[in-house]
């Protein structure tokens, strides 16, 4: 029988074929190294990029994921009581100051740190307050709604009756006047905004005086804009009435690959935290707790001009995208608001292709499911997906935004070699190798 497998097996047979060669497991061991080494030497000091779910972290950070505690188990809620295994109070004080310094960046009287990302956030919270079912009404994916809140996700495994919010495909906004109508006959026991194309504020408050007559919970999954929330550059979700705010560490809040949940209810502190222990978190990465509560301290400090620097790049790129060819969306309400601009590259090729042949120029993106796409697009959508993250953390400012639409337009519009751009974008990055807004390295020289 053929083996099945869903990785590329062409990609598959070469890991194979590296480990067939060597001559032992040191060997094998070496490869793996040599191969983290040259993504950091490519990825981390020869490219712009430009991924929206993507962050560098501060060297502290860095620290903090291989520092000791992380080979330490500690299983269980926070104390000594709650702990399965003895020994572990200095563990408690690295989690309870995590749980803290998140409850000051949130502005929120609840924070959890256990989970591994943002999408087992998401099954905790499914796992917590609905049953197989019960309705629930989430962002379709065209729209900029994900898959965790979708029948192949998290929501789609508790077996819940998922349907779609509508959005109005010109404005990108939620049709509020449809959502009341439907929203009335479907009486939705949870609403989930979870938007992986993210470039405006939600109707979290009309949402949520909608569906609360008869106890629907609005949920705000904030995976890519938590750092935003934080640093008080986009909207404050549980300030608006929504009853849990999720989100990721690894983006917009610039710190570990981690998931975060914040809520005010004390009603809801029992089957949420029940939820993530014991269903689905007992020994938990306390390396990763401890990275997480150094960004949280991070994003205190600095998130606030940070996060609007990463606004006003978003803005001043869109717009220069759009003026050397390459329609991005929204352009009639500034492109964005948040950390990420869309640009419709059908006329280039689609979205797989646009990205794989900026790489080769060493400028990183993803393809992106928009607006007039069909749920069959996914694997060769219409649409790229841009973030200004880590080209702000790079020190970069509105200005720099023009020499990267550049670098665009020499690639998709005037069709110049990758090679040849490739070198200029070497030649422009080689310089930006410290990351800023940070304990490490403070401000961007010249703020």
């Amino acid at each position: 029988m053929t083996q099945f497998e869903v990785h590329d097996p062409e990609v598959l047979a070469n890991a194979r074929q590296i480990l067939d060669t060597v001559s032992g497991p040191a060997e094998m061991a070496q490869a793996v190294v040599d191969a983290v080494s040259r993504n950091e030497e490519w990825r981390g000091k020869q490219c712009l990029n430009l991924l929206a779910p993507e962050a560098p972290t501060s060297p502290t950070v860095r620290r903090m994921l291989s520092a000791e505690i992380g080979t330490r188990a500690a299983e269980g809620h926070i104390g000594r009581v709650n702990r399965w295994f003895a020994g572990t109070q200095h563990i408690d004080e690295v989690e309870s100051l995590c749980v803290e310094l998140l409850k000051k960046a949130f502005r929120c009287n609840y924070a959890d740190h256990r989970l591994m990302g943002s999408m087992i956030g998401n099954m905790a919270f499914y796992h917590a307050l609905v049953q197989p079912g019960d309705r629930v009404m989430t962002a379709a994916q065209p729209f900029g709604g994900h898959s965790s809140n979708r029948h192949d996700g998290p929501a789609g495994t508790r077996g819940v009756e998922i349907f779609d919010i509508p959005f109005n495909s010109e404005t990108l906004d939620v049709d509020l006047d449809k959502f009341e109508e439907e929203a009335q006959r479907i009486q939705p026991k949870i609403v989930v905004m979870g938007m992986s194309m993210t470039l405006f504020p939600l109707p979290v408050r009309q949402i949520v005086d909608i569906i609360s007559p008869w106890g629907g919970k609005f949920i705000f999954d904030g995976a890519h804009q938590a750092g935003l929330i934080a640093g008080g550059q986009f909207q404050d979700p549980l300030k608006e009435g929504a009853a849990l705010l999720t989100g990721s560490a690894g983006k917009t809040f610039s710190g570990p690959q981690s998931g975060m949940m914040m809520w005010n209810d004390p009603d809801l502190t029992e089957p949420l935290t029940e939820a993530i222990f014991p269903v689905l978190a007992a020994t938990h990465q306390v390396n990763r707790v401890a990275a997480l509560a150094v960004a949280a301290a991070e994003m205190l400090e600095y998130g606030n001009v940070y996060m609007g620097q990463i606004v006003k790049n978003s803005q001043a790129l869109g717009k220069a995208l759009d003026d050397c060819g390459i329609p991005v969306l929204a352009a009639d309400r500034g492109y964005s608001q948040s950390h990420q601009v869309i640009a419709n590259v059908g006329a280039f090729g689609g979205g797989l292709d646009v990205a794989h042949k900026l790489a080769e120029a060493n400028l990183i993106t993803n393809k992106n499911l928009i607006p007039g796409d069909k749920p069959e697009d996914w694997d060769r959508p219409s649409g790229l997906r841009i973030g200004t993250i880590e080209v702000t953390r790079l020190g970069l400012m509105e200005a720099d935004m023009a020499t990267i639409a550049g670098f665009f337009k020499r690639v998709l519009v005037e069709g110049e070699d990758t090679a040849s751009v490739q070198k200029d974008v070497l030649a422009f990055r080689e310089p930006l190798q410290d990351f800023y807004y940070n304990f490490d390295n403070g401000w961007p020289k010249g703020r």
